[in-house]
């Protein structure tokens, strides 16, 4: 049995990297509709960012995510393919050998579980910083007049200055644990949403390689990662409204209790409708991010390997 091999995490590092680039600004958009409340629609919402912040508006957050999303990418795609040729091993004798359902899902699964350690603080500073411009407008609406912002005194800031400073916040006012809030519904996202990444991925690579081919082109890896995302991002909408609305949550302001009150005052005051907020955005911006994502990370190991 070999031991675990570390250009995988290197390849999904990078993989992870231009992922992020690509996809940041539809990520921006859907946080927005899924967390807030004014937005009618994907339009509207890009519209409306694009009016108040222009570009810059879409790429809010940007260092934060390109810095740490692109480690948890790396642990994702590297849990996975090296449980993947664990398993393998384990069942068939040799790591060689095709892997069937039963595989791909466990490593799936495994891929997803993990990784919420890493991506749960991840992507709650990550949708902090996208919709902090929210609670700014807010702020200074109710502050309006002679009052200034600096002799207010709050238990916790209107705004975040950066990555850091949101960190040091949320310890500060929530503990550690504050950093992992919505990590249960995370979870629930991750592990049926990394089963619909990757299976489909594995399978469609094998149905659209011609025959007689020993690996996927470049375009087949292309289209089938991008299928992958968008089928993944596409069945993850529920639990992902609901992961970004905790996770959106602060403790001043705190209105959701865990994942079954939040989904219960979700519902009572949307109605089932807002389970698939973001839905649409969710389905399109997967598809070039997973798309780049996959070919990266192929790529990547092509060249780290000198195949």
């Amino acid at each position: 049995m070999k031991r675990v091999q570390i250009d995988d995490f290197i390849a999904g590092w990078i993989g992870g990297a231009t992922s992020v680039i690509v996809g940041h600004p539809f990520d921006t958009v859907k946080t927005r509709l899924q967390a807030g409340q004014e937005y009618k629609n994907t339009l509207q919402c890009i519209l409306t960012v694009y009016r108040k912040e222009n570009v810059t508006g879409f790429f809010k957050g940007l260092s934060f995510p390109l810095a740490s999303i692109t480690l948890y990418n790396s642990v994702v795609f590297g849990v996975f393919s090296n449980t993947q040729r664990l398993l393998t091993q384990l069942r068939y004798g040799t790591e060689r050998h095709e892997s069937d359902l039963l595989t791909l899902v466990l490593s799936s699964m495994t891929a997803g579980l993990l990784s919420v350690g890493i991506g749960a603080p991840v992507d709650l500073v990550k949708i902090r910083l996208q919709m902090q411009t929210q609670s700014i407008v807010t702020e200074n609406f109710n502050l309006a007049g002679n009052v200034s912002l600096r002799t207010v005194s709050l238990h916790e800031p209107s705004y975040y200055r950066g990555p850091v400073h949101c960190i040091s916040t949320i310890v500060q006012n929530e503990g550690i644990s504050g950093l992992y809030r919505g990590a249960g519904a995370m979870v629930l996202r991750d592990i049926p949403g990394y089963t619909a990444y990757f299976v489909p991925y594995t399978f469609l690579c094998g149905w659209l390689t011609p025959e007689g081919d020993v690996a996927p082109n470049c375009i087949t890896i292309w289209l089938a990662g991008g299928l992958a995302g968008s089928i993944s991002w596409g069945t993850a909408t529920p639990a992902d409204v609901i992961k970004s609305r905790l996770q959106a949550d602060k403790s001043r302001q705190r209105k959701y209790k865990g994942i079954t009150h939040c989904i219960l005052e979700s519902y009572r005051a949307e109605g089932l409708q807002v389970f698939f907020r973001g839905a649409a955005v969710n389905t399109i911006r997967g598809f070039p991010m997973s798309a780049t994502m996959f070919l990266s990370y192929e790529l990547s190991l092509k060249l780290f390997r000198g195949l």
